[in-house]
């Protein structure tokens, strides 16, 4: 698992060359570091998103909106237990979740590391 994790660091890197390469208008240092940004930025979107939904803070809004289709529709249909669908934060892929996690540290390191080196 460490080293998917790894290789998949190096194939960002990788896209991240080719974006910069193909949306740069310039090809300049600063412009990379833009790139690397856009990427880091996606990332941590990504995982906020699964941080916010790991901690259950879309489980009530998921019940309610169950609960209120079963009463509006009335539907007869007794196999379809809304109560015992697993909510947001039980479908949750930790597997996933460590994989952005990593992935989000390591180019945020590796933005600084160019950051760094810009000012320097």
């Amino acid at each position: 698992m460490l080293n998917n994790k790894w290789s998949l660091f190096l194939i960002n890197i990788f896209i991240t060359g080719i974006l910069f390469f193909i949306f740069s208008s310039e090809y300049t240092f600063v412009s990379y570091i833009n790139t690397v940004f856009y990427l880091t930025f996606s990332y941590i979107v990504i995982f906020l998103f699964q941080y916010i939904a790991k901690g259950g803070f879309f489980d009530g809004v998921t019940f309610s909106f169950r609960r209120f289709h079963h009463v509006i529709v009335k539907n007869d249909d007794y196999l379809d237990e809304w109560k015992e669908k697993p909510l947001p934060s039980q479908k949750f892929n930790k597997r996933f979740y460590a994989t952005i996690k990593f992935q989000v540290l390591l180019l945020l390191i590796y933005l600084f590391i160019l950051l760094f080196i810009h000012y320097i």
